[in-house]
């Protein structure tokens, strides 16, 4: 079995410190304190920002090779230590192992990505003689890094949605600051252990854990030019109102729906809905929770989709036969539960589930859910889902729409008019066809619309984002 450390630092311009134990991490299954953490104060945190301050220059000349080569050199450690970080993940976020490998996998594969994005970051050649009073003129652009960023990633991907801030920002040569998840920080300090051991210029990075009162310079601080936020609607936007002139990034949260056509290959679907809805507890911000089926199939697909919900194996996350571990804290299980029983009151039908024990809450369906109940039009973010049906697919698609949110959303369907349709009229981020949802690539450009945030990310698109434009313009004489 591995083996964690009791006790970890933060980063503080590249170097380890330890000046407290004052964040205390828990098992979130036991509820035991697993290890602690530093946490940092608003002069470290000032220092910090600082110290990027300092490191964009030198950052900024790095060759593209030598940028190349800290990627790589990440890609080959997060490989070597695999299965520690697996097991920290699975402590620390409760994600049942077999999701916490996977993630891990992702991590991985990001860094990758990111490395061979690094060497191929290019420009372009633009002609400017477009009229007479610009003959004899010609305009060349690049990308050029944007500076100090901030970045403050979520408790239920702390691997891999900091992976997503920390590659970009490296393969384009940007320094950071990254305020990790107070509730799982240990997925970030493994990665700064990892960067450490490059030859980055100070101040290139930092990683610190710290309590959200006492993190506002993450957001309000001039010197930063870009914050980059996943998290939950109401903090986004809050952070966003308060950011300054600088560029923002928002990864936010939905309640994403998975559409089921007469058409679909049910067998098939029903697997696919079975992981979008209930990997990880649910805590994904593209997991289904809305599951909209037509009416042709709809006893058929409901009656499968409960037999399979209730064989799903609840329990102890290190388990490899585990399939849904706790929430991230009792008090948001309650708060699910709360909105079930609130839908059931309401007139909704319980399928299956509903019950809780802790942290812990049973995959739970819901049927004839009343639309304005908060388990329909919020985020559950929990093993949770609601069913409905359909007869005409446009009504589908407006369905889906209600929604304030809009990151990804799922069509099983074998017409390509509908997919055509489906990618014309669905007002989300991205479309999935033939899966749910809850399907990313790494490399692929991710974000949402409406309440779901701004911006995308995806390793390239990140960069972009991390990146301005300098305009080079020629006048031959």
């Amino acid at each position: 079995m591995t083996i964690l450390k009791s006790i970890y630092p933060l980063y503080l311009n590249n170097v380890a410190q330890q000046p407290n134990t004052d964040l205390a991490v828990t098992d979130k299954f036991t509820g035991e304190v697993a290890f602690r953490v530093a946490q940092a104060d608003a002069a470290t945190i000032d220092a910090a920002i600082a110290g990027a301050v300092r490191a964009a220059e030198p950052m900024a000349r790095m060759a593209s090779y030598e940028r190349q080569a800290v990627l790589n050199h990440c890609v080959t450690r997060f490989t070597e230590r695999f299965d520690e970080l697996a097991y920290a993940l699975c402590v620390e976020a409760g994600k049942p192992i077999k999701d916490s490998e996977g993630e891990v996998g992702r991590l991985i594969d990001t860094f990758r990505i990111a490395a061979e994005e690094s060497v191929r970051m290019t420009g372009e050649v633009q002609p400017l003689d477009i009229s007479a009073r610009s003959r004899g003129y010609q305009g060349i652009w690049k990308r050029v890094p944007i500076g100090p960023c901030s970045f403050i990633s979520p408790f239920n991907f702390p691997l891999n949605l900091a992976a997503h801030k920390i590659a970009p920002a490296l393969a384009v040569g940007c320094p950071f600051v990254m305020k990790p998840a107070s509730r799982t920080p240990l997925g970030a300090i493994i990665i700064g252990e990892v960067l450490a051991e490059t030859n980055l210029p100070k101040g290139a990075f930092s990683i610190l854990p710290a309590s959200r009162d006492g993190a506002d310079l993450f957001t309000t601080d001039e010197r930063l030019k870009l914050l980059s936020f996943t998290g939950s609607p109401d903090v986004g936007w809050d952070l966003k109102a308060r950011c300054g002139k600088k560029k923002v990034v928002l990864e936010l949260g939905g309640n994403a729906a998975v559409i089921i056509d007469a058409d679909a290959d049910l067998d098939d679907a029903l697997e696919r809905v079975i992981f979008g809805t209930f990997y990880q507890s649910g805590q994904s911000c593209i997991g289904v929770q809305r599951i909209i089926i037509h009416a042709d199939v709809y006893d058929r697909f409901r009656d499968m989709l409960v037999a399979r919900t209730k064989t799903l194996v609840a329990g102890d996350p290190k388990q490899r036969n585990t399939f849904i571990g706790p929430m991230i804290h009792a008090k948001e299980a309650m708060r699910l539960e709360t909105w079930v029983n609130e839908a059931i009151a309401a007139g909704a039908t319980l399928l299956c589930g509903g019950s809780r024990d802790g942290a812990m809450l049973d995959a739970t369906l819901l049927d004839a859910v009343p639309a304005d109940t908060k388990i329909v039009t919020e985020e559950a973010f929990g093993p949770v889902a609601v069913l409905s049906s359909f007869t005409d697919f446009n009504a589908a698609l407006a369905e889906v729409n209600v929604s304030k949110f809009g990151l990804q959303a799922g069509v099983f369907t074998r017409d390509l008019f509908k997919v055509l349709d489906a990618w014309d009229h669905l007002d989300v981020g991205g479309v999935v066809i033939n899966d749910v949802p809850s399907y990313r690539v790494d490399n692929m450009p991710y974000g949402g619309v409406k309440d779901s945030g701004l911006g995308r990310e995806g390793v390239r698109f990140a960069m972009e984002d991390m990146t301005e434009i300098r305009n080079l313009v020629i006048r031959r004489a």
